[in-house]
């Protein structure tokens, strides 16, 4: 398992693939903030499709300085997803999965080495969200006009979990990410199922049925993300974060396990 991990992570110390991962997260950590103290002080709460904004109380209270996070939870996902899709789906699409397998017999070590090595990058792209969010805060709530004096009580357990609560929702998007680029081994495909799932097929049927959309994939790990909500608790939401993340990998390890990668 460690020289598959240690392979995973060479292969993805590619300048243009962290580059841009991290670059598209720290856009929507920049924008969220930004847009998020302008919308709420002016009275507006309904953030639009990926984005759910806190109201003015919850942005005053210590946990504020951190509410951007969950806020773009849904953005971080799928940003998430669709770097995880690619890389699965390059080793596809280049021919180097039948070169792994080669060196790896074990399919789901070569899986496991993958996840690992996502799962540390998926750390550092969370923390990057939430260092740009404590810096960008504070200047975006000054500008709207909106108070900041109880955030000097937020304890660094705070947000610290505010991290975490993130990062375990991205893992679940991640691991989706990972299943879709598995089975289509295209991450054309992958990230387009995913994404027009969130905006479209989401929000249609909790449009319909409102009582089901808190309980969607999306819903469901934007709730994980804010350390839950009124209509999800945080234990329901971790309980089916855990419940997707888990069938998205053992769904991706089955296809790898079973697919035939000489062809």
């Amino acid at each position: 398992m460690v020289h598959v991990l240690r392979s995973e992570l060479l292969r993805l110390r590619r300048p243009s693939l962290i580059g841009s991962w991290l670059g598209l997260t720290g856009m929507f950590a920049v924008l969220i903030n930004t847009a998020m103290f302008q919308f709420v002080a002016d009275g507006q709460t309904e953030g639009g499709p990926g984005a759910t904004f806190p109201t003015l109380d919850e942005l005053i209270a210590p946990t504020g300085l951190v509410a951007g996070l969950g806020a773009a939870a849904t953005f971080f996902g799928v940003v998430t997803l669709a770097f995880w899709a690619m890389t699965a789906a390059t080793d596809y699409q280049t021919g180097l999965i039948r070169l792994l397998a080669s060196t790896e017999p074990s399919r789901w070590r070569l899986l496991g080495g993958k996840t690992l090595a996502l799962a540390l990058w998926t750390a550092a792209a969370t923390l990057l969200a939430l260092v740009l969010c404590v810096l960008v805060a504070p200047i975006a709530a000054e500008g709207a006009g909106v108070s900041t004096d109880a955030w000097r009580d937020i304890a660094a357990g705070d947000i610290g979990l505010a991290w975490l609560h993130l990062y375990a929702a991205c893992l679940v998007w991640g691991a989706v990410g990972l299943a879709l680029a598995t089975i289509t081994r295209s991450a054309a495909v992958a990230i387009s199922v995913g994404v027009g799932y969130v905006l479209v097929v989401e929000a249609v049927v909790s449009a319909i049925v409102s009582d089901l959309g808190d309980w969607l994939p999306g819903s469901t790990l934007t709730a994980l993300a804010q350390g839950g909500t009124a209509e999800v608790s945080f234990g329901a939401a971790a309980a089916l974060g855990l419940f997707y993340g888990v069938g998205g990998l053992l769904t991706a390890g089955i296809v790898q396990r079973r697919r035939d990668v000489t062809d």
